[in-house]
């Protein structure tokens, strides 16, 4: 025998092992109906809704935004009410 036909017989031998390998179930749908459901719901989460429905009326417009970048660019903003967040020294439960 010289070596091709050895190499031949060797490829022939691996043939068989070589096609176990191929698996087809990344072909084929999954059995599973909710395979997938968690990127799905990713994936809703990141939607906007483009017609939105709000309880209550927005208080804001373009106007005050238009007025507020004005008063930020002449250096004339309002300052905004102080606001306290806690009582410093105030007692606990007695």
């Amino acid at each position: 025998m010289n070596i091709d036909t050895l190499r031949r017989c060797a490829l022939i031998a691996v043939l068989p092992a070589l096609a176990g390998c191929a698996d087809q179930s990344i072909f084929e749908a999954p059995g599973d109906a909710s395979f997938g459901e968690a990127n799905r719901q990713t994936m809703m989460a990141q939607i906007v809704n483009p017609e939105p429905e709000y309880d209550t009326e927005m208080t804001t417009s373009g106007e005050h935004a238009a007025d507020a970048v004005e008063r930020y660019r002449d250096g004339t903003v309002k300052q905004p009410a102080s606001i306290r967040t806690t009582d410093v020294g105030s007692g606990g439960p007695n």
